[in-house]
């Protein structure tokens, strides 16, 4: 496919598989309709959602990046990794996400018994009949406080519960980013670190260490273009990437109406992302 100059994708993106509201398929057709030359799927713990996405991708001329996110253990804030281009029938990556599946399920009911403890009726069922199949997140949990009148908002539920250090918050996390970057590459993905700013760093100096770290253990990108940087951040972060030879990427982090400020392609309506993401990825492919 020959991709012209100025055209944009979004690398970062969530499906019904996992905590997005719109399936593989609806998804791709959205990409498409938004102008973008590229999307990629990277749902939490899973790739069941990659194979649907590729042939609608086919279908509608758009090109498909198959993706990851998992969770990682970090001492401060939240660390996530994407995962491009990883082999899903990999011996070694599928043992990881039945791990890391596993650690999500066990979770979901710890929190719904916190929330019930805190006088909120949530059941798993319903939380099952939301997810439609797909795996159960955080945002399903938020979306049925909603629904029962608990809180106003989706970020009002995370706000007030669900984020980290909140009164129902469970951490999942149980992958140490090692272990994490080394699943990716070991099967032939790239490891990039998704929304640097959610790690809870002190100063960037010590952003930068942690960085630098994990490029030793393999990191090789680092999702510079989000929807929660600012012009600032993301010159720092480009800055960061070309001085430790990393690669940079970007997405929104859409997830359809779980996250409805966020739009697919725009973020919070300003995020652009280069298609030149999308093929410095490609030269780092195992």
């Amino acid at each position: 496919m020959m991709i012209q100059s100025q055209q944009w994708c979004d690398l970062h993106c969530h499906t019904t598989c996992s905590d997005g509201s719109d399936t593989p398929e609806q998804l791709v057709v959205l990409a498409k309709e938004a102008g973008l030359a590229a999307v990629a799927v990277t749902d939490h713990d899973t790739v069941d959602g990659l194979e649907r996405a590729e042939s609608a991708a086919q279908a509608a001329g758009i090109e498909m990046v198959p993706g990851v996110e998992l969770s990682v253990l970090h001492p401060h804030g939240n660390m996530h990794l994407l995962g491009y281009y990883v082999d899903p029938g990999c011996a070694d990556f599928k043992r990881v996400i039945a791990k890391v599946q596993d650690a999500r399920s066990a979770r979901n009911p710890k929190i719904v018994e916190k929330l019930r403890g805190l006088g909120m009726d949530v059941s798993m069922e319903e939380l099952e009949e939301m997810a439609g199949g797909g795996q159960i997140g955080r945002p399903h949990i938020a979306r049925a406080l909603v629904a029962k009148g608990y809180v106003k908002s989706v970020y009002e539920a995370f706000d007030r519960y669900l984020k980290k250090d909140g009164p129902a918050y469970v951490p999942k996390s149980i992958l140490s980013p090692a272990d994490a970057i080394g699943a990716v590459t070991g099967c032939g993905g790239v490891a990039v670190l998704a929304h640097p700013f959610s790690l809870g760093h002190r100063t960037r100096e010590e952003l930068e260490g942690w960085i630098a770290e994990w490029k030793e253990m393999g990191l090789q990108g680092v999702e510079c273009y989000y929807s929660e940087h600012d012009q600032d951040f993301t010159s720092f972060l480009l800055s960061l990437c070309r001085r430790l030879g990393l690669a940079a990427t970007g997405g929104s982090d859409y997830h359809g109406r779980a996250k409805p400020h966020i739009a697919l392609g725009r973020g919070r309506g300003n995020l652009k992302v280069p298609y030149s993401c999308v093929e410095a990825i490609k030269e780092l492919r195992g």
